[in-house]
């Protein structure tokens, strides 16, 4: 079927890979065929921009293998409630040559490597001194710092506010989970310690043309998260709503107080049982699911096009045996996280936590950083974020078991790490680099303000809603 649904879009900032690098070496293409470096064919590449753009048919984009693109098609989808897709802002991705990027990959690296290593021993573990050395010195690192030193307490953490307070994850992903008359902790099988993929070229360029992989992962006992691959194996197949409608579920069963804008708050007549309650934030917080993926899936094939980690990891590898010169910056070509990489599997790919690496989809913005930021904004406007968690957990040193601590937590600090780790997670796996996550964050949060105030407008008892942004920034939606 020809796309007959183009029209003109507001304009969004760009990095001008696309443009600037005719081979599109910077550009998404994995599903598209590739040649023995990994890049992409240009005439399927052009078919595929052509079916985005309006000019061309989706169903004559060849494919180089057996798997398919996740819908582009999506991209022309609008919305019932709030900021349609593309009127919702957010700043351009790093450009391919540039030092952020270049420093957000040597971060990926540094992941790969700590996988298994458990947080709480992070503060005695050789590599993550390694680790905090070498991103300490890189320029344009954006992972936070204390006092402006990068530390085993703030490695591989968000930068909003509560993310480096308390245990590395947020109480929302431990605490138990009252569904109904169920009450369900949350331990799950976590993935096999030590096992890495696409760190071999062939399987690597198999994977790029959109081959199933061979490899499988293994699983092994339920445990709570206590390493970076535990929070990559949550984030894997999890669905979109999940871990913040349990969070909500979390905040109603410890009886946080609701929002001050909530207009029932001081009634000695009703309660906010469809408005503004319980019924209201369970809706909110599941049917935004959409409408921030709306605007991810149209940033992500109608604006930006961004390539995966994994396939920078091929261009790096073969820049590194010279087979090719690309642009890379200097810091990411002398990484020692690169070389020890190169030690370990022979070759500088990226190590993927995933069997089949990132999703048929381009990197920027991360779904999950959307999600997370629309989802979290849903709930700081429902809940007094300044309120403290009535009790506060960690798990036990072989995650069976939690024990308490002594640690003052706020709702919106724990909601505010909850969001991180939801993005950070697949940073973990290897296919997201943390600018994906941040500027998602961001946009997931201007959207869900635009429906949230929307959501006003439908009620009859006269509300607002407050809260605190990723920015710090205190406000109140109104209808």
């Amino acid at each position: 079927m020809e796309n007959t649904m183009a029209r003109e879009f507001v304009s969004h900032p760009i990095n001008g890979d696309e443009l600037w690098y005719p081979s599109k070496l910077a550009s998404y293409s994995k599903g598209l065929p590739h040649d023995a470096l990994g890049e992409v064919d240009l005439e399927a590449y052009q078919a595929l921009t052509k079916a985005i753009e309006g000019d061309g048919e989706f169903s004559a984009i060849p494919l180089g293998g057996t798997r398919m693109l996740e819908n582009p098609e999506a991209t022309y989808s609008f919305n019932m409630t709030g900021y349609d897709p593309n009127d919702v802002y957010i700043e351009p991705p790093p450009a391919f040559a540039s030092a952020e990027t270049a420093a957000e990959m040597v971060e990926l690296y540094w992941h790969a490597r700590l996988r298994d290593v458990p947080f709480t021993d992070y503060d005695t573990h050789p590599l993550v001194e390694a680790a905090t050395d070498e991103l300490g010195d890189l320029d344009d690192f954006l992972g936070p710092t204390k006092d402006g030193t990068i530390t085993a307490q703030t490695l591989f953490r968000g930068n909003l506010e509560g993310a480096l307070v308390g245990p590395h994850i947020s109480q929302f992903l431990y605490q138990d989970i009252q569904r109904g008359m169920i009450r369900q902790n949350q331990k799950f099988p976590v993935a096999t310690p030590g096992r890495d993929f696409m760190t071999a070229y062939q399987p690597w360029l198999e994977i790029q043309n959109g081959r199933p992989p061979t490899a499988s992962e293994g699983y092994s006992d339920e445990r709570y998260i206590i390493t970076g691959r535990d929070l990559a194996t949550l984030v894997h197949r999890d669905t979109p709503h999940q871990l913040f409608l349990a969070a909500a579920l979390i905040l109603l069963d410890a009886g946080v107080p609701l929002d001050e804008g909530n207009p029932y708050t001081d009634s000695h007549v009703q309660s906010s049982f469809i408005d503004y309650g319980i019924q209201d934030v369970i809706g909110a917080v599941t049917s935004i699911v959409l409408d921030v993926q709306h605007a991810n899936w149209y940033h992500k094939w109608q604006v930006h096009r961004r390539l995966r980690p994994e396939a920078f990891g091929g261009r790096l590898h073969n820049h590194l045996i010279g087979k090719k010169d690309y642009p890379i910056d200097g810091q990411l070509l002398d990484a020692a996280g690169v070389g020890r990489t190169r030690d370990k599997f022979g070759t500088y790919l990226l190590p993927q936590a995933y069997p089949e690496g990132a999703p048929l989809h381009p990197a920027f913005p991360a779904g999950h950083g959307g999600i997370a930021g629309a989802c979290v904004t849903v709930l700081k406007a429902y809940f007094e974020e300044e309120a403290r968690l009535p009790v506060a957990v960690r798990p036990t040193a072989d995650g069976t078991a939690l024990e308490p601590i002594r640690e003052s937590l706020t709702v919106g600090g724990e909601l505010n790490k909850l969001a991180t780790n939801h993005t950070l997670g697949r940073n973990w796996a290897g296919i997201h680099y943390r600018s994906d996550g941040a500027d998602g964050l961001r946009m997931g949060e201007r959207l869900a303000i635009s429906c949230l105030r929307d959501r006003l407008q439908s009620k009859a008892a006269v509300g607002s809603f407050t809260l605190t942004t990723f920015d710090g920034e205190k406000i109140e939606i109104q209808s």
